[in-house]
């Protein structure tokens, strides 16, 4: 797999837009000292294996996609000041919201929570199916890292297209891929892009395990489906300078892409999004 650079682009992509770093958020302590780990020899089912089978069994039905990758994969291709604070054979998990998750996910959460307060809608949804993750798992430390968290520094808790990228679930496109850069000295974010979901499609968040060690865990690198340079060109510029329609998501034929609807509400200013979905600014 090709080395990403060392400052990864902080974007997730989710909704339409080029999402700059968000709010909230606090630093990540490291792993407090826990009893024996379990590292994963392959006999006769992987731990990580089991692990995902779990996580794809309760996070899938959803519209979520989870893939695996090791800490070290993730920190060997970063600066040490956006490393994550675990040691490198450690399990982690990146997930994915897919074009589905908008109606199998945001809109029962919705529904279901309608009495309660809701600030922001998807942040919430993502935050309680993710964090419900740690029921299924009693027996293990589960720590989820959310898409917007940021450190006191300003910068995102982790980096989403890096993570992605060298968990092989999309290929993270940047300057470097195009040989013959027409863009002198303007400033080039790099964008994923997914083998299935093409841009339509958001990085959610991080899922690890600490208490899980995978040293023969093998890596699997991303589907690189904008293959040529003339293509990838294209992505990067309708990324950087036409994000607002869309048009970068479709760089590849898709499998499936977002619903009109799903379009209309991440489209629409955060503020004003309550009402599409039938709620008040602060649904108490």
């Amino acid at each position: 797999m090709a080395a990403l650079p060392q400052a990864a682009h902080y974007n997730s992509h989710g909704a339409p837009g080029r999402p700059s770093p968000r709010r909230r958020g606090s630093a990540p302590a490291p792993p407090a000292a826990r009893g024996p780990t379990y590292p994963s020899r392959g006999a006769p089912r992987a731990m990580e294996e089991r692990v995902a089978e779990r996580l794809r069994g309760a996070l899938g039905p959803l519209g979520f996609e989870v893939h695996a990758f090791k800490v070290g994969w993730y920190n060997a291709v970063l600066q040490p000041a956006f490393h994550l604070s675990y040691p490198d054979d450690t399990l982690a998990f990146v997930v994915l919201s897919t074009p589905s998750m908008f109606d199998k996910a945001l809109k029962p959460f919705v529904n279901k929570e309608r009495l309660k307060i809701i600030r922001d809608p998807v942040d919430q949804c993502v935050s309680h199916h993710l964090s419900s993750v740690k029921e299924i798992f009693p027996d293990q430390k589960v720590d989820v890292i959310f898409d917007y968290e940021i450190l006191p520094s300003r910068r995102p808790k982790f980096l989403a297209q890096t993570a992605a990228h060298v968990a092989g679930a999309a290929y993270y496109y940047q300057r470097k891929d195009v040989k013959l850069d027409p863009w002198g000295e303007k400033k080039i974010f790099g964008v994923c892009i997914h083998p299935k979901y093409g841009g339509w499609f958001a990085i959610r968040g991080l899922l690890l395990f600490p208490d899980v060690q995978v040293p023969f865990l093998e890596q699997s690198a991303p589907v690189d489906c904008v293959s040529t340079e003339q293509k990838r060109t294209e992505l990067l510029e309708l990324f950087n300078f036409h994000w607002q329609d869309g048009r970068y998501r479709d760089i590849i034929e898709v499998k499936e892409r977002y619903s009109e609807e799903q379009k209309t509400y991440f489209s629409t200013p955060p503020s004003e999004r309550f009402r599409l979905l039938g709620l008040t600014r602060f649904t108490e």
